[in-house]
């Protein structure tokens, strides 16, 4: 719900932050990333490429400007933007990473996209309640994780601040916090799935400084 006499600025662009390791993205990110897009009316989705994840182990993990360049290249022709902003803003926590985007970016609406699999485990997160009172969220089911996503801690103080699917794109009205649950045809593809079937994965990425989408710096 919305505040009292509360209107969304039309002007504001509308976009949603996906974050993650990308380590490398893939086609699931990209369809879940467009679906998301649609179903809530977003002009952008923000992919940001995480320095490196607290929550993650450092073994494997690809240097940053690979992963980035990646993921740009999987966001090509595309409404996504890949951008290693935490690393510009010397960020590590989401929490932090919000508060900040939306303090730098007053022209933009932002909603937090998550998959289910981290919403099963969204309690171990640093301020975890302070990131739903930040912005929107919007989950987006997992084969495999929903079971586990409806019975975790998050989701039992999370439930009662649930909006209905059909309001989705009405996101930039709703007073944080706010969850919309979304449900697509799944795809499977994990990155640890395509790390597994091809550990050389980043042989074939350029190790040169890439060019960040948001901020246009150079990531090294």
């Amino acid at each position: 719900m919305g505040c009292p006499g509360h209107r969304a600025d039309p002007a504001l662009i509308r976009t949603g932050l996906l974050g993650g390791s990308f380590n490398p993205a893939h086609g699931a990110h990209r369809q879940i990333s467009l679906m998301a897009a649609k179903a809530l009316g977003l002009d952008e989705v923000w992919w940001l490429v995480s320095p490196g994840n607290p929550l993650k182990p450092k073994a494997g993990m690809a240097p940053l400007p690979v992963r980035l360049r990646y993921a740009q290249r999987m966001a090509q022709r595309s409404p996504i933007r890949a951008t290693a902003i935490e690393q510009h803003m010397g960020t590590r926590y989401t929490v932090d990473t919000l508060r900040m985007l939306k303090q730098r970016h007053p022209k933009r609406a932002f909603i937090w996209l998550m998959g289910a699999d981290n919403l099963a485990q969204f309690s171990d997160w640093k301020d975890w309640r302070q990131i739903a009172k930040t912005m929107p969220i919007a989950v987006i089911a997992r084969p495999g994780y929903d079971a586990p996503a409806r019975a975790s801690r998050a989701m039992g103080w999370l439930r009662g601040f649930v909006r209905p699917r059909s309001a989705a794109t009405m996101w930039t009205m709703w007073r944080p916090p706010a969850l919309v649950l979304l449900r697509f045809r799944p795809d499977k593809t994990s990155a640890t799935a395509l790390r597994r079937a091809d550990p050389a994965w980043t042989s074939a990425i350029p190790q040169t400084p890439v060019r960040d989408a948001v901020t246009h710096r150079l990531v090294d």
